[in-house]
């Protein structure tokens, strides 16, 4: 059994949304469906299963900081934990000095190519602004 070389991808992206408005759309299957999966769903035990591409993922907010940040970390197809798994990170942050908000993306998976990841986010993260009008 080989190990998967997993690939730590982190962006900073401007987003002109307060981190009320922000929040709901990186925490609950409702937003999350409007710009980051087809379509999102939690089960009884609390674990989220995003579709993509008529394709089951299925993960759990291990950590969440209301209006500040949410972790979700990857699981098996069998809803089980797995050694060295991959997450996303989604941190709402502002600089004191311009009170600009950003949104901190960390991408900790299996996909090497930094280039695709990075093209990937930035169109999920366009997706994202034209929703919240930022």
């Amino acid at each position: 059994m080989t190990k998967e070389t997993k690939l730590k991808f982190v962006r900073e992206y401007p987003i002109n949304a307060s981190a009320k408005l922000l929040y709901p759309y990186l925490s609950t299957p409702s937003g999350l469906s409007q710009w980051f999966c087809d379509d999102a769903r939690v089960d009884e035990d609390n674990i989220f299963n995003f579709i993509w591409d008529g394709r089951n993922h299925y993960a759990e907010m291990t950590s969440h900081r209301t209006n500040r940040s949410v972790r979700f970390l990857f699981l098996s197809e069998t809803k089980k934990h797995r050694a060295d798994a991959p997450y996303i990170d989604f941190l709402i942050e502002s600089s004191e000095l311009t009170q600009e908000q950003f949104l901190k993306v960390v991408d900790y998976s299996g996909e090497e190519d930094e280039e695709e990841l990075e093209e990937l986010w930035d169109n999920l993260l366009q997706n994202l602004r034209e929703i919240v009008g930022g």
